[in-house]
């Protein structure tokens, strides 16, 4: 009765659950928080159907991905019938896109507006491998262009950033935690919008967050070489399941829902790389 009563007073309830009894503080600690949970997880693996809608129409395909902090990705498009549609590979600084149905060999900087052209996602290298882990990317500030506030049922970060550009990062506090102190409240980032000039440039929208386990080591099935550690400690930290980008400019829907997915995969040399294959045209990838 007496919760029911704080939450008439003050209007909570009518807009969304209301918040814990012990809130986080502000904007930077309910940041540094997210990342002190998720500091055990280096990379992540896993299969994932992506499903885009834009002026083109509809594609769905299969890909498995792998991606490791601080911004290298590799993503393998499946076809239907099994084969490889392509793959995409970038790392701190070169991008390479095997177009197998066009037999062309795409190689250029590691920018956002190639993996886009191939994603569909306008996001930098960096800000994809954070989202698809169920980290939260957040534009350069100072501590008081920051700000923490509930409402809707969860915590609200508004960040004004450099070159007129905000963010907006929206957290939920994990179910079992909401009754204990908030140094011990699990945050789930829910979604992150970003603006510039007034003019949203993309949202991105967390959930089934689950919790995924450290992938095993990799084993030579012959016994010759040693076996290859994961590549990151035990971590239980969740991932969404799904993860949805709206892009307004361009009208563009993209949607990865995992199938499968853990931490800290082993890691081979030359994961995010690609050497150039016989019989491609190898074709310059530089949109900047």
């Amino acid at each position: 009765m007496g919760l029911l009563l704080a939450c008439l007073s003050t209007g909570c309830c009518g807009l969304g659950r209301c918040p814990p009894a012990s809130q986080v503080p502000n904007a930077d600690l309910a940041i540094g928080q997210l990342r002190v949970q998720h500091a055990c997880s280096r990379a992540i693996r896993g299969e994932a159907k992506l499903d885009y809608f834009d002026e083109n129409g509809r594609v769905r395909v299969d890909t498995f991905f792998l991606a490791q902090h601080p911004q290298s990705v590799r993503m393998d498009l499946i076809s239907p019938l099994g084969g490889t549609l392509a793959t995409l590979t970038s790392d701190d600084s070169r991008f390479a896109l095997l177009d197998q149905k066009d037999k062309s060999f795409y190689v250029g900087p590691a920018a956002q507006c190639n993996v886009e052209r191939f994603l569909r996602v306008p996001v930098p290298p960096a800000v994809l491998v954070q989202l698809m882990a169920g980290e939260a990317p957040v534009l350069v500030h100072r501590p008081e262009q920051a700000t923490l506030h509930w409402s809707g049922g969860r915590y609200v970060i508004e960040i004004a950033s450099k070159n007129e550009a905000t963010e907006v990062i929206e957290l939920e506090p994990h179910e079992a935690d909401w009754d204990k102190p908030w140094k011990e409240q699990r945050l789930r980032v829910v979604a992150v919008s970003v603006s510039q000039r007034g003019v949203e440039l993309y949202r991105a929208e967390l959930k089934d967050h689950r919790a995924a386990a450290t992938a095993k080591p990799r084993i030579d099935p012959l016994g010759i070489d040693d076996p290859i550690l994961p590549s990151g400690p035990q971590c239980r930290v969740e991932i969404p399941r799904r993860v949805r980008f709206v892009v307004p400019v361009s009208e563009r829907d993209v949607v990865f829902e995992h199938q499968e997915v853990e931490h800290n995969p082993p890691l081979v040399p030359g994961s995010f790389e690609q050497q150039v294959p016989p019989g491609v045209h190898v074709r310059p990838a530089d949109c900047r």
